[in-house]
């Protein structure tokens, strides 16, 4: 009974653990493609209420509004396409001279 007590809590504690990474790989594609697009559709919702405050505000505000939904897509489309850009940890996994093992000093 002991033996068995002690398997179980074992394999429960391994269930919980989270795999680590042990390389320095960028996102998946797919993971990639949907948060750019999360955000492209968050900034376009911002867009689209800024367009119903311009019509709701008076003169000062209407024209903030009318700026933030004029010049939100530009901003919407480069932010979105800021991706897929190689990351500082990619040039440290791969720069051989610094990961070499020299030989014994005799």
């Amino acid at each position: 009974m002991n033996l068995k007590t002690d398997l179980r809590r074992m394999f429960k504690h391994r269930r919980k653990r989270r795999s680590h990474s042990i390389t320095t790989v960028r996102t998946s594609l797919r993971e990639d493609v949907a948060g750019r697009q999360r955000r492209y559709f968050i900034s376009m919702m911002i867009r689209t209420l800024c367009f119903i405050l311009m019509v709701i505000f008076p003169s000062p505000w209407r024209w903030i509004f009318l700026v933030g939904a004029l010049f939100l897509p530009y901003i919407s489309v480069v932010i979105a396409n800021a991706g897929r850009e190689p990351t500082a940890g990619v040039n440290e996994a791969t720069n051989f001279e610094k990961n070499t093992i020299e030989p014994p000093q005799n």
